[in-house]
């Protein structure tokens, strides 16, 4: 189950980064291919200066969708195989004041500024926090389906035993 989700977490980190030279409206709205070739930039002609690669959005939207991304992962381990649903989050006060913590310093970081110098972090719009969100949340989705075939499939996997007929009992030796 955990591999979906870490794979998830992974290439939504990912897709920030991406999304953000694409698509942003305030990005530079590179190719694909544009992007994938940062690295000969300055060997090359482009129609955008390559100091777009210094920029510090990406880096700061592709963070923040981490530690989002994260903060719903501990709201899904509330419980191993029961759904939010089910268990809702205010069962464990703790958790939901370390997340809401965990959010107030991750703001404190983005948002004053001797602190996102030194995290070398910008402070993101409102369409960069849509976007944090979108790229989040699905880790809910895939653990409540993944929670919903753990609950489901109980047996399964163990419905063909296989027996040493040394361990087996007096009875069933003597009826082979």
């Amino acid at each position: 189950m955990l591999h979906f989700s870490a794979a998830y977490v992974g290439l939504a980190t990912v897709a920030g980064f991406i999304w953000w030279f694409v698509y942003a409206n305030d990005g530079p709205r590179l190719n694909y291919s544009e992007l994938m070739n940062f690295d000969t930039c300055s060997s090359r002609d482009t129609t955008y200066p390559c100091s777009v690669f210094d920029d510090q959005h990406p880096s700061t939207v592709s963070m923040t969708v981490l530690v989002v991304v994260e903060m719903f992962n501990a709201l899904n381990n509330l419980s191993e195989n029961q759904s939010l649903f089910v268990i809702p989050p205010w069962s464990n006060l703790w958790l939901v004041a370390s997340i809401i913590l965990t959010m107030i310093l991750h703001l404190l970081i983005l948002y004053v500024h001797p602190l996102s110098v030194l995290f070398s972090v910008t402070p993101l719009s409102w369409a960069d926090w849509r976007v944090v969100l979108y790229l989040s949340f699905p880790v809910i989705i895939i653990d409540e389906i993944l929670k919903f075939f753990s609950r489901n499939s109980t047996g399964l996997r163990f419905r063909f035993r296989l027996r040493r007929p040394d361990f087996l009992p007096k009875k069933e030796l003597h009826d082979k």
